[in-house]
């Protein structure tokens, strides 16, 4: 029978979310108050009925390895699995993974998979949902070799992704890295008949097809393809099968965000506290798993809200809050006020005794001090922020940093661990 191989890249450094990755992964990056990115691409195979996973892993990997293996287990008789995979030393070499490519090149032993059977591999940063079961289901009454997931994006903003030309069929017929010149993009516009299957068109628009990250290929393509020393799939293995073997594009015309930079990754988060947001994490057909905590309902007193999403084990006291994702365990106090910001919470609680000997004004307590006002910034796990604290990017140049405190794209990020003493004006 065939089988469907789930394989998830988790191995990225993810230099431009720094310092949201300087100790941790891009996957391991928090996400929503409560999960992780990695949870979306597990959740939506899981969903689509495909429970033999793998996930690729190289640098800082430790949280992203803990949270996957208390969250993701299953029972013996379904036989399904997540297995983690890490770069590794072997007798025919111990480099790093060189690209996507090489991560899958690297551990085909490993995946157990045939000729026949189907391979499909997903990015570990991305937010959307899909039923992956319609892109295998495309995949094989096409009789695609390599399907890749495209979606319409407009014609203005293609320099950043890889973009295909398509026929009326969606058979690939072009396939362009990240172009620039006018004269590249041009004969890389959608035709009509294939703007009549996007749902909301914008009248006076042009799009093109950008590839996902999101590939679904045959075992006996993969292996082949693997056999040149090509290191990504979207630069090199792609584009170099075209007049090889028959490519299909997968129109997916939903959300979906690539968390690839801090402006995106702050935008993504603080969008769910719309009314009706594009991504929508109450679907109960489609849940998204994450690690259970067993934290307490979080406690709000004489607090003033709006747009805001609070997680588990909260403590929130005579604070205003607008468009705010709070994570678990967060601690804000009397008189802050926090607008556009995204607070990651903190790993563990403080204990009493520790509460009572945090009385430093320069070491004070996890969470925010009174009568902060902060505004358009990320704040990451177990930051102390002291009382009368003023936090803004407002003046300061993208690439500010000063100890814990850095801007990037606009907005002003506190890192993990950070300490911002009593009284700080940033």
């Amino acid at each position: 029978m065939q089988k469907v191989i789930s394989i998830i890249m988790g191995g990225g450094r993810g230099t431009r979310l720094h310092p949201l990755t300087s100790s941790r992964c891009k996957p391991a990056v928090p996400l929503a108050g409560k999960y992780r990115l990695v949870d979306i691409p597990l959740s939506n195979c899981i969903n689509s009925g495909y429970n033999q996973i793998y996930v690729l892993t190289q640098f800082n990997t430790a949280s992203l390895h803990r949270h996957i293996q208390e969250t993701f287990k299953f029972d013996p008789f379904g036989r399904g699995f997540v297995d983690i995979l890490s770069a590794e030393q072997t007798e025919s070499g111990g480099h790093w993974y060189q690209g996507t490519a090489d991560a899958v090149r690297q551990n085909l032993q490993h995946f157990n998979g045939g000729d026949d059977d189907l391979f499909l591999i997903l990015s570990g940063d991305q937010l959307y949902r899909m039923d992956f079961s319609k892109i295998i289901e495309n995949h094989v009454q096409s009789g695609a070799e390599v399907t890749v997931a495209a979606q319409p994006i407009d014609k203005e903003e293609v320099s950043g992704y890889g973009v295909m030309a398509v026929a009326d069929d969606c058979h690939i017929e072009a396939f362009v890295e990240k172009p620039t010149d006018v004269s590249e993009v041009n004969p890389l516009v959608i035709d009509k008949a294939l703007r009549s299957k996007m749902s909301h068109p914008k009248a006076g628009k042009e799009y093109c097809l950008a590839s996902m990250g999101i590939y679904v290929f045959n075992g006996k393509t993969l292996r082949e393809s693997l056999e040149t020393p090509a290191a990504d799939f979207g630069k090199e293995i792609i584009p170099g099968l075209l007049g090889k073997a028959k490519l299909q594009a997968y129109i997916f015309d939903g959300y979906w965000e690539d968390i690839g930079t801090i402006r995106s990754f702050f935008e993504a988060n603080l969008m769910l506290t719309d009314p009706v947001p594009p991504f929508n994490f109450f679907d109960k057909h489609n849940p998204v798993f994450s690690r259970p905590r067993y934290l307490p309902a979080s406690k709000l007193n004489g607090c003033n809200a709006k747009c805001c999403i609070v997680s588990d084990g909260c403590i929130i006291s005579d604070a205003i809050l607008r468009r705010c994702v709070i994570g678990v365990r967060s601690f804000i106090n009397e008189g802050s006020r926090l607008e556009n910001v995204v607070m990651m919470g903190a790993d563990h609680y403080q204990t009493l005794d520790e509460l009572a000997r945090a009385n430093d004004p320069e070491e004070p307590p996890v969470g925010i001090g009174r009568n902060c006002r902060i505004a358009n910034a990320i704040i990451d796990k177990n930051a102390r922020i002291g009382n009368n604290v003023v936090i803004s990017p407002e003046g300061k140049p993208d690439g500010y940093s000063e100890g814990a405190v850095c801007v990037r794209d606009g907005v002003v990020v506190i890192g993990k661990n950070g300490v911002i003493p009593d009284n700080t004006v940033i």
